[in-house]
């Protein structure tokens, strides 16, 4: 499978040209879903049984659904309910439904030295972190996890900054390098700490699955907007992710012996 990363401006020129070739579907979708390797067990299929080449861009849910926006992609499978609902109502998306979920976690050095481990909620935990000054790492790239860890904090009534909050402008895995690196403490989803779990040295310190929930839907981009898009193949796609048989996938995808998501 032809997979492609979306770093430059220039790619743009390209994707709109494959948009509009019919036997080629172009997906914009979150870097957990491309670090865990779920994909690479779901889309050969796809492939396979459609004959079509099946095009990943692996970004954020902010720059994905921009994408939709600007009908660069066929459809996206993002994770940022708020901002996909708001897609839906502005006329750029149609039938978003929901694939799976996962959850957020708080990870950070063994020895938890801002002692969070057993905090009640996650608010506890992160006003621990402030308190004892313990280094925080932020996506700081409009992410989906981005996204919720804004929300914890607005939640809180705290605009962080500091010596003690750095935002690095990276995608999760990165993110996690840099953690590890410094010692510090960020949010992940729990796909892609699994994912570099051998590469690093830091733990989960604070995870809750309610209060951490981390849906995922499929949104396909309006015909009606952008005329070229791909929209039978897309929809063949949306209902191929949402078949027993990928169920059966995502259901018993694990790393270290964990299931990364769970389909709805």
């Amino acid at each position: 499978m032809l997979r492609f990363l979306l770093f430059i401006p220039l790619a743009f020129l390209s994707f709109i040209c494959f948009a509009a070739d019919k036997n080629r579907l172009l997906l914009a979708t979150t870097t957990s879903t491309d670090n865990s390797g779920l994909l690479e067990k779901i889309n050969p299929l796809f492939e396979d049984r459609y004959g079509i080449e099946l095009n990943v861009v692996a970004v954020g849910s902010g720059k994905a659904i921009r994408l939709a926006r600007n009908g660069d992609v066929d459809l996206i499978l993002v994770h940022a309910p708020d901002e996909e609902e708001q897609l839906v109502e502005d006329g750029f998306g149609i039938e978003r439904l929901p694939i799976m979920k996962n959850d957020y976690v708080l990870i950070g050095p063994k020895d938890d030295p801002a002692d969070i481990k057993g905090s009640k909620n996650i608010s506890e935990a992160l006003s621990k972190l402030i308190n004892a000054n313990q280094t925080f790492i932020s996506r700081g790239d409009d992410s989906g996890t981005h996204k919720k860890e804004n929300n914890l904090w607005q939640a809180m009534g705290i605009i962080p900054k500091g010596s003690w909050y750095l935002s690095v402008g990276q995608a999760m895995g990165q993110t996690i390098i840099i953690a590890n690196e410094k010692q510090a403490y960020t949010l992940t989803d729990r796909g892609t700490y699994l994912a570099y779990k051998d590469r690093i040295e830091l733990n989960i310190i604070f995870e809750d699955k309610n209060e951490l929930s981390n849906p995922y839907h499929v949104i396909l981009v309006s015909p009606e907007k952008y005329p070229h898009i791909n929209i039978n193949l897309a929809r063949d796609y949306s209902n191929f992710l949402r078949s027993e048989s990928v169920k059966s996938i995502i259901r018993n995808y694990k790393l270290h012996e964990e299931i990364l998501f769970h389909p709805y």
